[in-house]
């Protein structure tokens, strides 16, 4: 019988929030409560960043609650501070002795991911300009240089990873709630695309989307990684912030088209990292120049050149440009990438290109860098 939304707060009504016995589907903290078409929950507690630590066991066991309800196939519960607009402030937590922090201590980072030694946002001002294409090709052509890779595919409303890899079916889960990575062509790979039905829409709010993206990080067997590349949603909102806050991201690699209008939301794109003090690794070019294969003519259908005047301009480096090319395009659709499948070709080439120049920003780049605090003001 499939689990509906009434039988998960039936369950939820049964998880008490403080010693006078409030319950949690009563306290004005449980979000929207989603169930997926593949009976995956997700919910998120309303807490005050003060009440986190005294919050913990009462997201386990509304996590646990639910996970007891026949046919749930996965939770992704999370606290969150985003307040909805019918969320009451929480209550004050109860006072405590103060405890300051050493002297010129950081705030509070997220913790590293074990085994991984970078991990680097693919990101894009806009949706369209092939991202997705180009940090499929770009994992490859790193692994091509003898370097672990992997490639988590956090585009949570598009994702794209399972189609460019022709992979399909679900991850195993391996122990408790951590799941073992898919491999495609000898990368190990994570998308939101193997958990849920391929036509699903995916209309989550922002603590659903920040909880899926934490557990997809850090609920998955990454093993030992030189590099773990994170495909990430177009634009500059939830997710981006989530990844900046959650973990140390050794930096992010801007792609764009050269159009004015691609480059107007790249150039957000790059100030956002910059804002949350995440490296700025390169800009790419996509789609660069069409050469046509029957008269050898080339043109630049989407401008040349701009991404590259916008990286000198913002002072960022800049990777390289990759052509506007049908066999790039075919081999994506149909799930043979470029560089795994033709690595002595040229477009091929131009990866390994872009990639080498990455490693070589990302390996003088500090793999310690804490993740910073978020204040959105």
């Amino acid at each position: 019988m499939a689990i509906t939304r009434d039988d998960v707060l039936k369950a939820l009504a049964g998880v008490t929030v403080d010693a006078g016995g409030t319950t949690l589907t009563g306290s004005g903290r449980l979000s929207q409560v989603v169930v997926d078409p593949s009976q995956r929950v997700m919910f998120s507690i309303l807490v005050d960043p003060s009440e986190a630590e005294r919050f913990e066991p009462v997201r386990r066991r509304a996590e646990g609650a639910v996970l007891a309800l026949p046919g749930v196939t996965g939770v992704f519960a999370s606290l969150t501070s985003e307040r909805g607009p019918n969320m009451p402030a929480p209550a004050a937590a109860p006072a405590r002795p103060a405890t300051p922090p050493p002297r010129g201590a950081a705030p509070g980072p997220g913790p590293a991911l074990p085994g991984v030694r970078h991990i680097v946002a693919v990101a894009s001002g806009k949706g369209g300009v092939g991202k997705s294409t180009t940090a499929c090709n770009l994992a490859l052509a790193l692994q091509a240089q003898g370097l672990r890779v992997g490639l988590l595919d956090a585009d949570i409303y598009g994702p794209s990873v399972p189609k460019l890899f022709g992979l399909s079916g679900k991850p195993r889960v391996i122990e408790g709630r951590t799941l073992e990575p898919m491999q495609g062509y000898g990368l190990k790979v994570m998308s939101i695309g193997f958990l849920i039905e391929p036509e699903s829409a995916m209309i989550w709010r922002g603590p659903m989307v920040q909880s899926a993206i934490t557990q997809m990080l850090r609920e998955v067997a990454w093993g030992e990684l030189d590099v773990l590349l994170v495909d990430m949603p177009p634009g500059t909102g939830d997710a981006q912030l989530t990844m900046a806050q959650a973990t140390p991201l050794s930096g992010a690699v801007i792609v764009s088209t050269p159009q004015d209008l691609a480059l107007i939301d790249a150039r957000r794109g790059v100030t956002m990292f910059k804002k949350v003090a995440v490296p700025i690794l390169g800009v790419v070019e996509n789609m660069a120049t069409f050469v046509c294969p029957h008269c050898g003519q080339a043109s630049h259908i989407f401008g040349h050149g701009g991404a590259r005047e916008e990286a000198e301009r913002l002072g960022v480096p800049f990777l390289g440009e990759v052509p506007l090319n049908m066999t790039i395009r075919e081999t994506s659709d149909s799930g043979r990438p470029v560089v795994a499948t033709d690595p002595d070709g040229p477009q091929a080439s131009v990866y390994r290109e872009i990639a080498g120049r990455l490693w070589g920003n990302l390996s003088g780049a500090g793999a310690g860098r804490a993740a910073p605090k978020i204040v959105i003001e």
